[in-house]
C-alpha cells in the first residue's frame, strides 16, 4: 500500500510540473498571438491547477494523491475511448446540378431592366423582394459602406480587376504534340510544383457530374449550359492570413479575399497553361469565370468538408482559405477521399460561427434535407445583404471558427485531439470559448491599414 501511495504522489508531482509547463506554454502562445484575455487566463490556469498535485506531493497527502492520481487516468482513458462518431451527418451526393445563375454574385450583376433580369425574376419571382434589400444598399467597397476604407478598397479593387484580366485566357490552343507522361509522374510534379507556386495544398479527383453547374450565371457567357468534357480536376488551396482575417467584417478582409482570389487565379491559369503546353486539354476556373462548384471539387479532392457555415472546412487553416481549380482531361491519380467526420461532429456541436454571424444567417440547428441531400444551408440573400451594407465580404464566421486558428503546435495538438477524440470534441469549442470569448470583438486592422 506504501508503495501506492508512493508511486501517486510522485505521479502528482510529475502532473504538477506538466500542467504548469503546459499552461506557461499555451500563455506564451496566446501572448505571441496578441490574445491577451486568452493568455491572462492561461497564466492563471498555469499558477492555479498544479497547486493541488504539489501539495500532495509535497505534504504526502497519500489519499488525496491517490483520488488525484485515479481521476486523471481515468479521464485520460476517457478521452482515449473511441466513442464511435456519426457517418451520416451529412450527405457526399447532390442530387442535382446547381444554376450558377441562382449564386447571389450572379443575381447582383442583373442590371435591373435588362432582358436577362426579367428572364430570371419571370422564373423566381420570390426571389426579387429578397433581392431588392441587397440593393438598396451601397453595396461591396462603396464609399458609403460601414467599413469605408479607401485604400483597402482601392486595393480590393485592383485585385479583382487583375483578376479580370485573366477572364478570357482561361481556356486555350492544346498543342498538338502531346509528350506522354504517366500519372503517377505528372501528379507528383503538380503537386509540387503547385506549392511551390503559393498553393498550401493540393488534390485530384475525377469530375462528376454534381460538380459542374447546370448553367453560366456571370460574364459573356450567361445563361450558356455548361459544357465540360474534362474527366480530372486539380483543386488547390490558398492561406488568407490570420493577420488580415482577424479584423473582419472591417476593410482587411475584403482586401484579402481579393488578393487570394488571385493568387489562385494566378495559379489555376498557370497549371492549365502548363497542361495545354504538354498536349492536354485543361481550363482554369477562377472568380467570375467558374463551370464547377469548387467547395465540392475541393471536398472531393480530399482537401476538406464543407460545413455549417457552407464554406470548405480544412483540417489546418479550416475556413481561411480561398479555392483554386483546374479541369483537364489528363487522367491524374485520384486522392483517395476519406470522409473527414470528426470535423463535421465538430460542427455540429460547437455553433459558433452561428452565434457570430451579424446577419444570423448561418443555422444553428442540425443539418435538414435541401432539394433531397441532407446538408447545412445558409441564407444567402440575408448574408450578401449584409455584405453590401458592410462593404466587406464579412468574414466574421471565418475568423472566429476554432479550426481558424494559426498553424502551430498548441493549435494543431487541439486539431488532433478534436479528430481522434470525440469526447475531446465536446469540450474543443466550451474551451475556445473560455479562453478566446463565445463572442470575441473583431480584432483591430493591421496596423499598416489604420
Amino acid at each position: 500500500m506504501n508503495t501506492l501511495f508512493d508511486l501517486s504522489t510522485l505521479f502528482c508531482l510529475i502532473s504538477s510540473g506538466v500542467f504548469f509547463i503546459l499552461f506557461l506554454y499555451t500563455g506564451f502562445i496566446f501572448y505571441t498571438e496578441n490574445e491577451k484575455r486568452a493568455a491572462f487566463r492561461a497564466f492563471v490556469i498555469c499558477l492555479l491547477l498544479p497547486i493541488p498535485y504539489y501539495i500532495a506531493w509535497h505534504y504526502a497527502f497519500n489519499i488525496f494523491a491517490l483520488i488525484l492520481a485515479i481521476d486523471l487516468i481515468l479521464t485520460g482513458l476517457l478521452f482515449l475511448y473511441p466513442f464511435k462518431t456519426s457517418t451520416t451527418i451529412c450527405d457526399d451526393m447532390p442530387l442535382t446540378k446547381i444554376d450558377e445563375r441562382d449564386v447571389m454574385f450572379s443575381r447582383n450583376e442583373l442590371v435591373k431592366g435588362s432582358e436577362a433580369y426579367k428572364a430570371y425574376y419571370n422564373r423566381h419571382p420570390e426571389k426579387e423582394i429578397l433581392d431588392d434589400a441587397f440593393r438598396k444598399e451601397p453595396g461591396l467597397c462603396s464609399e458609403k459602406s460601414l467599413f469605408n476604407h479607401p485604400f483597402a478598397y482601392a486595393a480590393a479593387h485592383a485585385s479583382f480587376f487583375t483578376v479580370g484580366q485573366f477572364q478570357k485566357a482561361v481556356d486555350g490552343k492544346t498543342n498538338p504534340m502531346r509528350k506522354e507522361s504517366s500519372p503517377e509522374e505528372m501528379s507528383a510534379f503538380i503537386k509540387a510544383w503547385g506549392k511551390k507556386l503559393g498553393a498550401l495544398d493540393l488534390g485530384y479527383c475525377e469530375i462528376k457530374d454534381y460538380h459542374l453547374y447546370s448553367h453560366k450565371g456571370r460574364g459573356e457567357e450567361y445563361g450558356n449550359e455548361v459544357h465540360n468534357s474534362h474527366t480530372h480536376a486539380i483543386a488547390f488551396t490558398v492561406e488568407m492570413t490570420k493577420e488580415m482575417v482577424q479584423a473582419a467584417p472591417l476593410s482587411s478582409i475584403v482586401m484579402e479575399s481579393a488578393q487570394q482570389y488571385l493568387d489562385s487565379g494566378r495559379i489555376a491559369m498557370q497549371i492549365a497553361e502548363f497542361l495545354r503546353h504538354l498536349g492536354y486539354s485543361a481550363r482554369a476556373h477562377i472568380d467570375g469565370n467558374y463551370q464547377v462548384v469548387c467547395p465540392l471539387v475541393a471536398r472531393d479532392a480530399g482537401l476538406g468538408e464543407i460545413g455549417r457555415m457552407g464554406l470548405l472546412m480544412t483540417p489546418k487553416q479550416g475556413p481561411r482559405v480561398r479555392l483554386g481549380v483546374v479541369t483537364t482531361e489528363f487522367p491524374l491519380k485520384p486522392d483517395d477521399r476519406k470522409k473527414l467526420n470528426h470535423m463535421l461532429d465538430f460542427c455540429l456541436s460547437c455553433k459558433k460561427c452561428a452565434d457570430v454571424c451579424p446577419s444570423k444567417s448561418i443555422s444553428s440547428v442540425p443539418p435538414k434535407m435541401v432539394h433531397g441531400v441532407k446538408r447545412w444551408q445558409i441564407n444567402s440573400e440575408s448574408c450578401f445583404t449584409y455584405w453590401c451594407k458592410a462593404g466587406t465580404d464579412c468574414g466574421r464566421c471565418m475568423a472566429t471558427c476554432p479550426y481558424s486558428h494559426p498553424d502551430n503546435l498548441l493549435h494543431n495538438s487541439i486539431r488532433f485531439g478534436i479528430k481522434y477524440s470525440p469526447l475531446f470534441r465536446r469540450i474543443a469549442a466550451p474551451l475556445d470559448d473560455f479562453f478566446y470569448g463565445r463572442k470575441p470583438k473583431s480584432k483591430q486592422l493591421p496596423k499598416w491599414l489604420n
